[in-house]
């Protein structure tokens, strides 16, 4: 039987539905005319979106490399703010106040980095009589700094994590008040955020190398270098409270967020509500950020984040007092969008009645991926490039999917700013559908002409530890000791994909046996060979569906029967659904020997051989000689050469520290992989690198 006969009826159903937000508001307000987006990428478009369901006009800022930004395409009116360097564009602020005045903006929102915590913009607003879409100066000043912040948090009664809140500024100091503290600590920088200049330390020598890196990082990040220290919590969990405020005196504390899954402290996955907080635990953790709240007259929305231990006590970690990057799974959860609470706020609204009536309600589960350019498998290093092809998963794909991004085919991500590339959301009734729904999502999801982190956040949600709920913030540290090398399927896994894949070459070769004027007659084939790995598969047609079989001992492993099999001839994607369970396998590339194939975030290079004789030569084949790249240090990702930490003929050991390289401001140090000597020095701090040029030779 051929196995194009397996295909013979089969059709796949889509579904749609909309997710909307609730206006929770009367529509004969007054808001604003037009209002301007202090931010690029994303969190612009998000912004933008809002306002114009509001009726709002729009107005963008963008840097030179950002002229052909979606932002830019989305707004009413566009202006160009200055040069690659954020200081000198999306930080520049007397450009900003030039364009609000030319443009005729009556209020600035500054979505998320960037100028969204900076309260000398928000005070040259105000003396310009434009309204700022956040919180005042004065919570702005008060949160942003982690010092304040905690010393008005414990006035407030908000529980703080035990530590010494005096600004260190020398190695000696770090190392005595790190031993008074007690290990392990955390070296955090003062007016830090997003994980930038932080570094937990174990003992003396990790606290003077945290100390040297958190310093470095908050002078280039925020131009601010002071650091103190606080007790590490061991196995913490990252959960956050929402708020919104009024001018009116009014706060209403949401539903919270889990980010517990991070990266050097940068989140990864995040999903609402928490699977740890009972109702009580909750409803203190809202009172005190309530509480924290009032106590600098806070209004907009902001979020209060804690650390939380296996015992469900919570100590306050910061205020975040600009929207956040995850806000969509509060939204998700609740209905209420944040983007127009936050400009009815602004406008002199007080909140609605049915927010003042104690901590809103939620419904469901919602999860959210972080989608970023970056190579998991060179340590989550940044990635740069145009989009060659790019398609959101959609609503006909996964119904309940939101994605929130600022990019499309033929983007560019820079190496000038971060890398992020979207904001993947599934919503459902209970935790495992959402994360179900995640994950079919990720695999539908088609990213190229970059490397992403696609693998690794599927890899994350399925999971058992994951999908249990028994999570920390060193979740990834835990699970991932050695770095992430890619995604490993089982053998059942492997054996759906080679059936999809044999499938799918089936299909092609009886297309093209329908072409016209072949000299000679195609010859179908009867089974096809896959080989994964080191496994050969051989795939045939019977009564019951496909006999995948080990090609070797002709041992039949699985029959797989298709319920439906979409796919058009030469498309990225294949969509699958066997014993009612649907599969997503993307063809990334075709290679000499077959294709190149993701399935649950695997990526794997499949050989095909379409007749037993093909096979058996294949045997005879040499294997591709490996290049050794070992003789020298390569510069992982775009960035600046910072400090070189060796010299020539000096001996190197494994785990030695070699460079350090900037990236997205972030400094990352490359570190000897083996014993060896230095040969030569090929580039000195202050050079621009590409993805792997040579810093250092060995001999």
């Amino acid at each position: 039987m051929l196995l194009r006969n397996s295909l013979n009826g089969l059709r796949r159903h889509q579904h749609s539905s909309d997710m909307l937000l609730c206006r929770a508001f009367s529509t004969n307000e007054k808001l604003f005319d037009k209002i301007l987006i202090a931010n690029r990428g994303e969190i612009a478009c998000r912004v933008m979106k809002t306002a114009q369901r509001l009726g709002i006009q729009t107005v963008a800022i963008y840097s030179e490399p950002d002229a052909k930004s979606v932002h830019v395409k989305m707004a009413d009116e566009a202006y160009c703010v200055g040069p690659a360097a954020s200081a000198k564009s999306y930080l520049n602020i007397p450009r900003i106040m030039e364009v609000i005045k030319e443009s005729g903006a009556q209020a600035v929102h500054p979505g998320y980095g960037f100028l969204s915590e900076n309260y000398l913009f928000a005070e040259e607003l105000e003396k310009n009589n434009v309204a700022f879409i956040g919180p005042g100066s004065y919570a702005i000043t008060a949160m942003g700094d982690k010092i304040e912040s905690k010393e008005v948090a414990k006035k407030a009664g908000v529980n703080v994590i035990p530590g010494d809140l005096t600004v260190l500024k020398t190695e000696e100091e770090i190392l005595a008040v790190a031993n008074k503290v007690g290990y392990p600590v955390m070296i955090k920088a003062s007016a830090g955020g997003g994980g930038k200049g932080m570094r937990i330390a174990w003992n003396d020598e990790e606290a003077k190398t945290g100390f040297r890196l958190s310093t470095e990082e908050a002078k280039a990040s925020f131009g601010d270098d002071r650091v103190f220290v606080e007790k590490y919590i061991e196995e913490p969990r990252h959960i956050e409270i929402q708020l919104i405020a009024d001018s009116h005196g009014n706060v209403c504390a949401l539903p919270e967020r889990e980010c517990s899954i991070q990266r050097r402290n940068q989140k990864v996955l995040e999903e609402a509500p928490s699977v740890l907080l009972d109702p009580e635990t909750r409803r203190a953790m809202q009172d005190q950020a309530c509480a924290l709240a009032s106590a600098v007259n806070y209004k907009s929305a902001g979020t209060v984040e804690f650390l939380c231990d296996k015992h469900k006590n919570f100590y306050f970690l910061e205020m975040n007092t600009r929207l956040q990057v995850e806000h969509p799974v509060t939204e998700l959860v609740t209905g209420v969008d944040l983007v127009e609470q936050m400009i009815r706020v602004a406008a002199g609204y007080k909140l609605p009645d049915n927010y003042l009536q104690g901590p809103l309600p939620f419904k469901g589960w919602a999860h959210e991926a972080r989608v970023y350019a970056e190579d998991p498998v060179r340590g989550f290093l940044p990635s740069t490039g145009r989009l060659i092809s790019y398609q959101e998963p959609s609503v006909e794909e996964v119904p309940s999917v939101r994605c929130d991004s600022g990019i499309t085919q033929g983007s560019e991500i820079s190496m000038f700013y971060d890398p992020m590339i979207s904001k993947l959301c599934t919503y459902r009734e209970t935790r495992e559908e959402a994360l179900d729904d995640l994950g079919i999502a990720l695999d539908s999801y088609i990213i190229h002409g970059v490397r992403h982190n696609i693998s690794f956040l599927r890899d994350c949600i399925r999971a058992e530890r994951f999908r249990s709920g028994k999570i920390t913030t060193n979740y990834i540290a835990e699970e991932y000791p050695d770095g992430f090398t890619g995604v490993k399927l089982n053998s059942d896994e492997t054996q759906v994909l080679a059936a999809i894949t044999a499938t799918a070459i089936a299909q092609r070769q009886e297309q093209v046996s329908q072409i016209s004027g072949q000299v000679e007659e195609p010859v179908l084939p009867e089974k096809i060979f896959c080989k994964i790995g080191e496994k050969v598969y051989a795939v045939e047609a019977d009564e019951e569906g496909l006999r995948v079989s080990d090609a070797e001992s002709n041992e039949v492993l699985k029959t797989v029967t298709f319920e439906d099999f979409d796919w058009t001839v030469d498309t990225v994607k294949i969509d699958a659904n066997i014993d009612g369970t649907q599969h997503v396998v993307q063809i990334i590339d075709r290679t000499p020997a077959g294709y190149k194939m993701q399935y649950l975030g695997a990526i794997e290079d499949i050989q095909i051989f379409t007749s037993d004789k093909e096979y058996e030569y294949s045997k005879y084949m040499l294997p591709k000689p490996e290049i050794d790249s070992s003789k020298w240090l390569l510069s992982p990702m775009p960035g600046a050469l910072i400090s070189v930490a060796v010299e020539v003929g000096q001996e190197v050991y494994p785990g030695q520290e070699l460079a350090v390289v900037e990236a997205m401001k972030m400094q990352n140090v490359l570190a000897a992989e083996k014993k060896g000597v230095v040969k030569a020095i090929l580039e000195n701090p202050g050079a621009t690198l590409a993805v792997d040029q040579e810093i250092l030779e060995f001999e």
